[in-house]
């Protein structure tokens, strides 16, 4: 029997430029597809109008360009994707796992509650914020490839979560579950502050009867002031003149032990280098500080 095809992904939203946080997500999930004889594929996350900045699309793949790290395939662009969305919420809808919400957020913080206040379950709403139930998910259990086996009670952590917002926007969890599986990806490499959304995703994945990829959740970049690298923290964009030293480092925050030798190498050297040497599991748990 043929060995399956591995396939990875990198999706990063257009909000703005890539940081190093960034690009420690895009090599993870690069060199372990390349090491596995794998594709790496790229998605564009942009289905949220009134957070993205403009021109940072081109930004990103000018930035992943610079530092070596070259896609195959089209770029996926979620924007597009809104009647495949649609028509996957309409086969929820069929099968009754899924209901229009309209309670508000307002109304929701002032009960202090992390889901709908109960009667729109079972109200027929026709419009609001569709929610996927939760009550039948019983314990989720899924595995990372760093940090072994995990469970979380969805029912308790997150409720009946949105799949459609209540401004016609498709959720987060709808749109990644849905693009992973018609990708055929088949290895989520991502950040750990991703992982706390793995067990709802799983449960989506379930009530479609979608097979799950392998997780394997990097460890996040900290400041020197030990906040998380990301682009809500207004996180220096990267430099692309600095692509060889930005490897390297990224590298050795995920302990591949790269050569000192290495640090000024063209990032093409750098990447082979690092696909023929890939360790994941020298990758650690805890978070590295730049």
């Amino acid at each position: 029997m043929p060995a399956e095809q591995v396939i990875g992904r990198f999706a990063p939203s257009p909000t703005g430029p890539l940081h190093f946080g960034s690009l420690l997500a895009a090599l993870g999930s690069h060199v372990d597809a390349r090491h596995q004889g794998g594709l790496w594929l790229l998605r564009i996350e942009d289905i949220d109008p009134p957070r993205e900045q403009p021109g940072a699309i081109d930004d990103i793949l000018r930035s992943l360009e610079a530092h070596g790290l070259h896609w195959d395939g089209p770029v996926l662009r979620q924007s597009t994707r809104g009647e495949r969305y649609e028509t996957i919420l309409d086969r929820l809808r069929d099968q009754g796992d899924l209901y229009a919400c309209q309670c508000s957020r307002s109304e929701l913080a002032r009960a202090g509650v992390i889901d709908c206040l109960g009667p729109c379950r079972s109200a027929g709403h026709t419009h609001g914020a569709w929610r996927l139930r939760s009550a039948d998910a019983g314990i989720i259990h899924f595995h990372d490839r760093l940090r072994g086996e995990l469970s979380e009670d969805i029912r308790r952590v997150c409720g009946d979560f949105v799949l459609k917002r209540r401004d016609g926007l498709y959720a987060y969890q709808l749109a990644v579950v849905v693009d992973d599986a018609d990708s055929g990806i088949t290895d989520v490499v991502r950040g750990a502050d991703l992982l706390d959304n793995t067990a709802r995703q799983c449960w989506l994945m379930q009530r479609l009867g979608l097979p799950r990829p392998r997780y394997l959740h990097l460890p996040l970049a900290l400041s020197a002031n030990g906040q998380k690298l990301s682009k809500q923290n207004h996180a220096p964009a990267l430099d692309p003149a600095c692509a060889s030293d930005n490897l390297w480092q990224a590298l050795a925050c995920l302990q591949q032990s790269p050569p000192p030798g290495l640090r000024a190498a063209p990032p093409a050297e750098q990447l082979a280098w690092a696909v023929t040497n890939w360790r994941s599991g020298a990758i650690p748990v805890t978070p590295c500080t730049r």
